[in-house]
């Protein structure tokens, strides 16, 4: 399956119905960098990266499980957040950022690709080369 294009990411976006009273984006390096800067301009929030290491250039897993890369970034006054990253498989990245990120913080999900609830398109299945994706 080739990937959406960049246009229709960025429709989808522009018409997603994101939750009231998010106070900030942490997007999960490498992959979520892109959607969560896309999604923290769209709701005009801040933005923070979670560095986390799981999967080599071709989508295979390198780990048992996924290695913090960098320092947590402090999320100062933040509450609520949204934690963004390209796909969700089989979710060891996205639950290892979330255990990353202070208990007391509201933590909501979005992908852009998975069979979950908030994935931008639930119909891909798999990773992608993204429009913005280098090599």
């Amino acid at each position: 399956m080739r990937p959406p294009p960049f246009e229709e990411i960025a429709a989808r976006l522009a018409k997603w119905s994101f939750p009231a009273g998010v106070d900030g984006v942490v997007g999960i390096a490498a992959g979520g960098v892109v959607p969560a800067a896309l999604v923290a301009q769209r709701l005009g929030l801040g933005l923070k990266i979670v560095a986390v290491s799981y999967r080599n250039a071709a989508n295979e897993p390198q780990f048992d499980e996924p290695h913090l890369m960098a320092d947590v970034p402090g999320l100062g006054l933040w509450k609520r957040v949204l934690l963004v990253d390209d796909v969700y498989l089989s979710g060891k990245s996205w639950n290892a950022a979330r255990a990353m990120l202070p208990r007391k913080i509201e933590v909501l999900p979005f992908v852009l690709t998975g069979d979950v609830d908030f994935a931008l398109f639930r119909d891909a299945k798999g990773s992608f080369d993204w429009p913005w994706t280098v090599g």
